[in-house]
């Protein structure tokens, strides 16, 4: 195995000894030192809002929500800057960066390519996307340790030399661990992962970015984002009975669908937010994702508050509680669009299968399967991960679980459990839930994304075979669990997913079906409940799980082996040519949903995230063209058709650019960049499609792509995929100014269609100097 060579020591041992686990105990976030830069506490951090709450109110002269008041007390210039909903561009500054692991090879690969000696603001990476579900949680990390050693070291020390804090393998996911540790109330928080927004529960401000977005930041430049409309989601009345947040957030799902919350952010207000706990409002704003919304978040209230002395942040809690009135929306404050949900009569919901958005309340969904012809019998039920792990949602499904146990019942089918983080995973341990699990059947995997991202090596199914599982996960799209493309995954809360465990079957009601115990008689589940928090408080979490940077870490040099098959130097893309684009041949054209999923697969292709040649063989491999081939294209040159990589890459080889066509929102999903280099590194040069996630439109633009959207959506049917196309207007390119693209026919004819982009001054420049990247190291 080829391994990294690092001049920083001699030996893998003594690299080791960077510091563990510290604590500011000014402010109670756990922070680590930036050198000789100050630290911010919580009370700066809101006194800066409020200087600027009160600059920017006097200019608006009206009331504001919830999330303007965060938005732009993290303003750069809060006395000019453009303010309008929708339209104009913000220039913030961030109170913190988070990074999985997946994306922040790339994104230390990109820091590698800049003079920046240690980042500007406080970052962490967490390695939670490596781990694949296959044993159990010992045997699983054991063997991901192992396979992954060379970029779990390259994260290591990256981390040192740049002054970010580590979390290793093992202590968690992503955005549950910033829940316990990180998130504040009023903060403003980037991550390179889409579902950042779970800290909106915690009243904190969580938005999904591409790594060059996060370079920027750690570079100490102000970040850009587009100033997004607000849906306020008022919530009357309180949950009752089977009904649980994880039920709000479906039901809005299937109101919103996975674009109605494109460039807006969800802000919950209402006696309803009160009733939820602080880690259920968190899995509201989780899903805010699925939705295409920029953020959700809730305002601040005494659910925080103890979730903020639970995890020893009283001092967080204090502060918060002096600047509440910062925290919450205006009592008048206008939205753009308004949802109202009665939480007393929501009932459990069932979203899917092949998107999140396919909402059926249960007490309709037995008929709906049978209409629609899904497998009934159900193959595997999966609780847990990032959206559903909380203390309150494992004690719940544990609840339904005591239950069966006492009737003598155990797990029809195989039960997966993933807690959240490793802190979490010992307090179930030692309140006795994850005995209860073992005791049906379960298996407790290791604390990571596993099956939620496709991490599992599935043994029970054939590749291929029709099935159905049961999901408390975020996200399930056409083979995201289990890369089997047959999988009809269903996502519901924890408890239902559980109930339908003992069932065997996904038209089983637990709310008005019966079981048959062992001894022959009939009983119904009675519904879940439980505490917010531990009773007896969290355990601690272990010293080892953390590795905090030194102080200066400016002797520590990071060499990548060039045989290494995980991880490559990063390529610069080439500037643009000042020219308008010509007779461009059309790498495919896509029909129907395609996700970041579709262009970059997950799964087993996450050992190559920090290698951009070797990924690159999984451009658009998930992808349905317009003929309904998967993975299929013509090779204009050979008039042979072979998978899209392979064409893409025979293109390249010829020195031939080329463009996609794509379907509406395409690029929903994750964050992750690498759905915007890999076309880039094949000679790409534009997608046009009907419309785009707002991620992935970013990351495009910050790739030197032109993202592209067709005026007249019905012109999209205009378009063969054996035409060449020309991009008219390049050489004028201004903010807000049409392109057209030109249509060059089989039948030596021509048609134009007109297009739009939403480039403004700053991102043209991205594209005339080829990437983001290059605009920074060159600006230097």
């Amino acid at each position: 195995m080829s391994v990294l060579k690092y001049a920083a020591t001699s030996s893998s041992s003594s690299r080791r000894l960077w510091p563990s686990i510290q604590k500011n105990t000014s402010s109670g976030i756990r922070l680590f030192s930036l050198g000789s830069q100050k630290q911010q506490t919580t009370g700066q951090v809101y006194e800066k809002m409020d200087d600027n709450i009160t600059i920017v109110r006097k200019r608006l002269n009206r009331p504001l929500t919830l999330s303007e008041k965060i938005l732009y007390g993290h303003l750069h210039e809060p006395h000019a800057q453009e303010i309008a909903r929708g339209s104009s561009y913000l220039k913030l500054f961030p109170d913190r960066i988070a990074c999985q692991d997946a994306t922040a090879q790339m994104v230390l690969l990109q820091l590698l390519a800049t003079d920046i000696s240690r980042v500007h603001v406080p970052t962490t990476i967490h390695s939670d996307h490596l781990i694949e579900a296959q044993r159990g949680g010992k045997a699983d990390l054991s063997r991901a340790k192992y396979i992954n050693k060379e970029v779990y070291d390259f994260l290591a020390d990256a981390s040192a030399k740049y002054g970010i804090g580590y979390w290793k393998a093992g202590s968690g996911i992503m955005h549950q661990i910033l829940l316990e540790n990180y998130a504040f109330p009023g903060g403003l928080m980037i991550g390179t992962d889409s579902h950042t927004c779970n800290a909106g529960g915690l009243g904190m401000l969580g938005i999904g970015v591409g790594g060059s977005d996060a370079v920027d930041v750690m570079a100490g430049k102000s970040w850009e984002l587009k100033c997004p409309k607000v849906i306020g989601i008022k919530l009357n009345g309180r949950l009752s009975g089977w009904a649980s947040p994880k039920d709000v957030i479906l039901k809005i799902a299937g109101i919103l669908s996975v674009k109605g919350g494109t460039d807006s952010v969800l802000e919950y207000f209402g006696e309803g937010v009160e009733s939820i706990s602080c880690t259920g409002m968190a899995t509201i704003c989780n899903m805010g994702a699925e939705v295409g919304a920029t953020s959700s978040v809730s305002p601040y209230n005494q659910r925080m508050s103890d979730f903020l002395k639970a995890t020893d942040r009283q001092q967080v809690a204090d502060s918060a509680e002096k600047y509440a009135r910062n925290l919450q929306s205006d009592e008048d404050a206008v939205y753009d669009d308004l949802i109202e949900i009665d939480l007393s009569t929501l009932e459990p919901h069932v979203n899917g299968p092949f998107t999140p958005d396919l909402a059926t309340p249960l007490s309709l969904f037995k008929m709906r399967v049978r209409q629609e012809g899904w497998p009934e019998t159900m193959s595997a039920s999966l609780v847990g991960s990032d959206t559903n792990s909380s203390y309150e949602d494992m004690s719940k499904a544990a609840s339904i679980v005591e239950q069966g146990l006492k009737k003598g019942l155990k797990s029809r089918v195989p039960f997966l459990v993933t807690p959240g983080s490793e802190q979490l995973r010992a307090t179930l341990e030692r309140d006795g839930q994850l005995n209860l699990f073992e005791q049906v059947g379960g298996t407790t995997l290791a604390t990571a994304c596993g099956p939620s991202i496709g991490q599992w090596d599935r043994k029970q199914t054939l590749q291929g075979e029709r099935n159905s599982i049961m999901i408390s996960y975020n996200r399930n799209f056409s083979g995201n669990n289990d890369s089997n493309p047959n999988t009809h995954a269903f996502i519901v809360s924890p408890e239902i997913a559980t109930a339908m465990a003992f069932a065997g079957k996904i038209t089983f009601n637990p709310m008005t079906d019966s079981m048959v115990g062992s001894d022959g008689i009939p009983f119904k589940f009675k519904a879940p409940s439980s505490p917010d928090s531990p009773p007896n408080g969290y355990a601690a979490y272990s010293a080892d799980m953390y590795q905090a940077p030194p102080e200066d870490g400016s002797h520590i040099e990071v060499n990548i082996n060039p045989h290494s098959d995980r991880l490559q130097i990063l390529p610069r893309f080439p500037a643009w040519n000042g020219k308008d684009y010509e007779s461009l041949p059309i790498l495919t054209k896509i029909k129907g949903k395609c996700t970041t999923d579709h262009i970059s697969m997950a799964g087993k292709w996450l050992r190559y995230r920090g290698h951009l040649e070797h990924i690159s063989n999984n451009l658009l491999i998930g992808s349905t063209n317009s003929d309904g081939q998967v993975n299929q294209a013509m090779n204009v040159f050979t008039n042979e058709v072979a998978s899209i990589p392979e064409t893409a890459r025979d293109y390249k080889a010829r020195g031939v650019s080329w463009v996609i066509i794509g379907d509406e929102n395409y690029g929903e999903g994750s964050s992750r960049e690498h759905a915007a280099m890999e076309p880039r590194y094949l000679n790409g040069l534009s997608v046009i499609a009907k419309s785009f996630a707002r991620i992935h439109e970013t990351n495009l633009k910050r790739n030197g792509i032109l993202p592209l959207t067709f005026s007249d959506p019905n012109d999209y049917e205009k378009i063969d995929p054996s035409d060449r196309v020309s991009i008219i207007g390049l050489t004028n390119i201004k903010p807000g100014n049409p392109l057209t693209l030109r249509l060059h026919k089989s039948t030596n004819t021509t048609i134009d269609i007109p297009l739009t982009h939403t480039f403004n001054q700053e991102q043209l420049e991205w594209f005339k100097r080829g990437s983001a990247l290059n605009t920074m190291t060159h600006d230097k």
